[in-house]
């Protein structure tokens, strides 16, 4: 498959692309097109879907801070068709039936071009089952005013979603190329923060619900509505643990805590400079080597089975499970679909979610939450080192890499073996570590529930991006002021 993708790439090749600037990007710069980016992804999550009925069905509700995007939207697909396309590739490459040297700048250009034609075709293919599904359906009373077939609607709906799609792709190209970071991760850390911040404030209350859907205000409705001595009881702790939102305050509180601590866990190699004495620096090596980005797959992995299995219900196939709106209720994919708060695995709070939870027996219910644990850690691990081998993360692209920028480790040859070998004590193993250790945290986080429902996936994902994206921040203004540090770290 590896030869195909070279016989394409001369095809490949007239994609269009964003093109990579000629020189340094100035700081300034980088931010006004981060920035510029930024706000045309919130204006264009405000744009709806022309000819989408009321009455469809978002199967990805569940995972919208996960995917970025917004129900309704052209941006409905969001990052979904992006990471899914990774999720293959690195499958295809970890598995060697891709066999691609990533540490060549060609194979490794000719991957990327091959990535975004699996992009696009993704967007197709999350878009049109969920339209022929019935699942995202058109409005027959815009078809009869226009006098059109139902089925051109469809057809619109999925044009939309298709520009949608694309226009995120070249959203992330543009950031990555030209911005701060990666446009996936700022869509990512965007959607999150407006979600806990709409989690936190909103005052609406929605049709199926007495409460207002915010937690402050919630806090305001039990002051109002209930004396004090019935909130201080157990009932009312209860109440207010749950329903009131505390516990999920207390959980994001905790992990955004624990992300931060363990962002900053790490082992520093001193390095010194081959030929400017006194020029010291150290490598760090974190404990979470490979970011949480790597647990992005893990969900997708989940996402995209219960969408296949939605779709598959929709069509009157309920060998694999029957649904209750967007959420399984039995069957392999209610085994596979991942836990999002209490709900999910108390039984009694599980059972009175409505009448058809209300026969799933305890050892399904315990079980769901035993193999979710299971796909967390073992996916954490699995993706962390797939991510770590195809991102140039390894032991021997990074030794190439350091020894490229004139450094070296005091005591040692300048050689990028002896590099290697050095680095394989570390990188190997904090991969692993690292990657269980998100798995665990975003399971923990899951079990209690997270503010706006963003889930522990998503919040790991914001406070770890939001950390990073402050380093670059300080990197960027770091090397405007000292211009031969790009030179040092590989940049010119």
């Amino acid at each position: 498959m590896d030869s195909l993708i070279k016989s394409l790439k001369p095809y490949l090749g007239r994609i269009p692309s964003v093109e990579r600037p000629s020189g340094h990007v100035h700081f300034r710069q980088k931010f006004m097109w981060t920035s510029a980016i930024l706000i045309l992804y919130f204006i264009l999550c405000n744009v709806p879907v022309f000819g989408l009925s009321p009455d469809s069905i978002d199967i990805f509700e569940a995972y919208r801070a996960l995917f970025a995007g917004a129900s309704g939207s052209i941006l409905a697909l969001g990052i979904g068709p992006i990471v899914t396309a990774s999720i293959i590739l690195q499958l295809l490459v970890g598995a060697g039936i891709i066999k691609l040297d990533l540490t060549n700048p060609d194979d490794r250009a000719a991957y990327q071009e091959f990535q975004r034609l699996l992009v696009f075709v993704m967007i197709a293919v999350e878009a049109i089952p969920q339209i022929a599904a019935g699942l995202l359906l058109p409005d027959l009373n815009l078809a009869e005013k226009l006098g059109v077939h139902p089925e051109v609607i469809s057809f619109l709906i999925f044009v939309q979603l298709f520009i949608g799609g694309v226009l995120i792709v070249y959203m992330d190209e543009v950031v990555s190329k030209w911005g701060i970071g990666s446009g996936v991760s700022l869509f990512i850390l965007a959607g999150v923060a407006q979600a806990i911040i709409v989690g936190l404030f909103n005052w609406i209350v929605p049709p199926d619900s007495v409460l207002p859907a915010g937690i402050v205000p919630r806090w305001i409705h039990f002051a109002q509505n209930y004396p004090i001595d019935f909130l201080l009881s157990s009932s009312g702790l209860a109440m207010l643990l749950l329903e009131g939102g505390i516990l999920a305050l207390i959980t994001t509180a905790v992990i955004i805590l624990l992300v931060v601590f363990f962002e900053g866990t790490r082992v520093e190699i001193p390095m010194a400079h081959a030929m400017v004495r006194g020029a010291r620096a150290s490598f760090p090596i974190k404990l979470i080597y490979a970011s949480v980005l790597p647990m992005i797959f893990v969900r997708a992995l989940q996402a995209n089975f219960v969408m296949i299995g939605q779709i598959l219900y929709a069509r009157g196939i309920t060998i694999f499970g029957e649904f209750a709106g967007n959420q399984p209720v039995s069957g392999l994919i209610f085994f596979l679909s991942p836990i999002n708060s209490p709900y999910d695995w108390v039984p009694e709070l599980v059972r009175a979610k409505g009448a058809a939870f209300a026969n799933i027996p305890d050892w399904a219910i315990y079980l769901h939450l035993m193999i979710d644990a299971m796909i967390l850690v073992g996916g954490g691990i699995l993706f962390a080192v797939f991510w770590v081998q195809t991102t140039g993360m390894d032991a021997k692209t990074v030794a190439s890499q350091i020894a490229r920028s004139g450094m070296q480790i005091p005591g040692y040859r300048k050689s990028p073996v002896v590099l290697e070998k050095l680095l394989e004590r570390y990188i190997p193993k904090v991969t692993i570590v690292g990657g269980a250790l998100v798995g665990i945290l975003t399971l923990i986080s899951n079990m209690l529930g997270t503010i706006g429902n963003v889930g522990g996936t998503g919040l790991l994902l914001a406070v770890s991006i939001a950390y990073r994206f402050y380093q670059d921040l300080a990197k960027e203004q770091l090397t405007e002021m000292h211009p031969f540090l790009r030179k040092v770290l590989g940049e010119e």
